[in-house]
């Protein structure tokens, strides 16, 4: 299995991380099996190249001076704003301990509900999480939607083939994606507006004028002379 490559090194803790930022590196820390807790630094543009490659379900072969240790990227934080990465945990592993880790799922494939039937494709799951030997993980599993034929199909984990040595944490009725029919458009009715004798649309609400009335526009009603 190839590893992907990272070189950091040891944190001067002298240094702010907001400095550390601003110069293009990005303050990490590393853990795990056989690892006592160490701070570390990378090159942002290694980390991009790395976390393209890698994701979170692929070991990456850390180089920190003279020791190589084999890690998984476990956490990453990101600037809300500019998206960049922020922090990195490493975990340590030790290729002779199962691990578990979550591996994600790539669709792939043609489905005739989605293509004749104008279904919608909807995920719900797009990562399972496995157990096996680091050697075995796998960097992605590959689910392929053309069994999708007709509403309310679904795909569950046991469409998905483990590769050797790699068991799945999901029970195999798991829906990882489904079809639904498409959504109707709301029709919304609008009542239409009652128009008097005059062709004009009397508003909403109002009362109708007494018949045989002919108030003057903008005139207020006569007051009723009082008997004497």
């Amino acid at each position: 299995m190839d590893m992907v490559s990272l070189t950091a090194e040891a944190r001067d803790i002298g240094i702010k991380p907001k400095v550390m930022r601003r110069s293009g590196k990005v303050p990490c820390v590393v853990y795990g099996s056989g690892t006592l807790n160490q701070s570390i630094t990378c090159e942002r543009t290694d980390l991009n190249r790395v976390y393209t490659k890698a994701g979170e379900s692929t070991l990456v072969e850390l180089s920190v001076g003279s020791k190589k240790v084999p890690v998984l990227i476990h956490q990453m934080d990101l600037d809300p704003v500019s998206g960049q990465i922020t922090h990195i945990d490493f975990y340590a592993v030790d290729m002779t301990k199962e691990i578990e880790a979550k591996v994600p799922v790539r669709f792939t494939g043609e489905s005739f509900a989605v293509k004749d039937l104008g279904a919608i494709f909807v995920v719900a799951h797009e990562h399972v999480t496995v157990k096996c030997l680091p050697k075995d993980l796998p960097h992605e599993l590959i689910a392929d939607i053309s069994s999708l034929k007709a509403f309310h199909d679904v795909i569950t984990v046991a469409a998905l083939q483990a590769p050797t040595g790699v068991k799945f944490k999901e029970s195999a009725d798991t829906v990882l994606a489904v079809v639904q029919e498409p959504r109707e458009e709301e029709v919304v009715e609008v009542a239409a507006p009652v128009v008097g004798a005059d062709g004009v649309a009397a508003a909403e609400g109002a009362a109708p004028a007494a018949e045989g009335a002919t108030a003057a526009e903008g005139a207020a009603p006569a007051k009723e002379e009082k008997k004497k």
